[in-house]
């Protein structure tokens, strides 16, 4: 009865209904983010500033494999950049920009729950008794694209614009603000890429695309992933592969769920 009485609301009760699934959702991000704002010292000094420290864990990592393949250009000694505030709100507009992030990334199972919560009606019971599953799915790739957009895409940014000079007479000063946007922008943005699965999950589902579509044009998903590693990335080709070597197995991956799920749908 209760989902017969739901799928018969107007469009004005699916806006109401949203509308409260929005504020749940805004009231546990503002939860986590307050709870980050108060943690200043760990979140700036340990993980926002991280990178810019020559000790990071990820420039100690190729530094090993640099004395392993003799190669010493891997080894990062030093960051030739300072960071200043040059605005007299720039540090406390950063801590509540930053503070934001990460009740946005904290709370992300929680929204991806209510979204579910808002599209289940419209779903047979086997599908909604995955959601769980769903869940941990969804926010695993999630998670895993915050670690690897943090641990490999900010330091390697980081490090090329830190050594890159047009001339040695000028030195590279970065404003916290755009310091701090960089890393949340590059971090976000590997989270929603590593989304991908899902997505295709979802389009193969309703019939929108399927594995044929993808298989056929693997080759210019390469080239794609390759310029986009090439525009994100320092102009070397290690860096370049760091990047572009996983997002291609996510797009193979992608074609092994879609093939999965077309196969169920016929």
């Amino acid at each position: 009865m209760q989902n017969s009485n739901k799928n018969n609301m107007t469009f004005i009760n699916h806006l109401e209904l949203l509308r409260w699934h929005i504020i749940r959702s805004l009231i546990v991000i503002f939860l986590f983010s307050f709870i980050s704002f108060l943690c200043k010292k760990f979140i700036f000094h340990t993980i926002i500033l991280g990178p810019s420290r020559s000790d990071f864990w990820t420039y100690q990592i190729l530094c090993k494999i640099g004395i392993i393949l003799k190669s010493p250009f891997l080894c990062i000694k030093q960051l030739h950049f300072t960071i200043q505030s040059r605005y007299m709100t720039g540090q406390f507009t950063m801590h509540l920009i930053s503070s934001f992030v990460f009740g946005f990334i904290c709370s992300f199972p929680y929204i991806f729950w209510e979204l579910w919560r808002f599209i289940s009606p419209g779903l047979d019971i086997l599908e909604k008794k995955k959601i769980y599953i769903l869940i941990f799915i969804v926010s695993f790739f999630f998670m895993s694209g915050i670690l690897f957009g943090y641990y490999i895409i900010v330091p390697l940014c980081i490090n090329f614009l830190a050594n890159y000079q047009l001339d040695p007479s000028i030195i590279n000063e970065f404003d916290i603000t755009s310091y701090v946007s960089t890393i949340c922008i590059l971090v976000l943005f590997c989270g929603f890429m590593f989304q991908f699965p899902i997505i295709i999950y979802f389009l193969t589902k309703f019939n929108i695309i399927n594995y044929y579509f993808m298989q056929k044009y693997r080759r210019h998903s390469i080239i794609i992933i390759l310029f986009l590693s090439a525009i994100i990335t320092p102009p070397d080709v290690v860096s370049q592969l760091l990047i572009a070597i996983p997002f291609f197995l996510l797009y193979e991956f992608s074609i092994f769920i879609s093939k999965l799920v077309f196969k169920k749908n016929k």
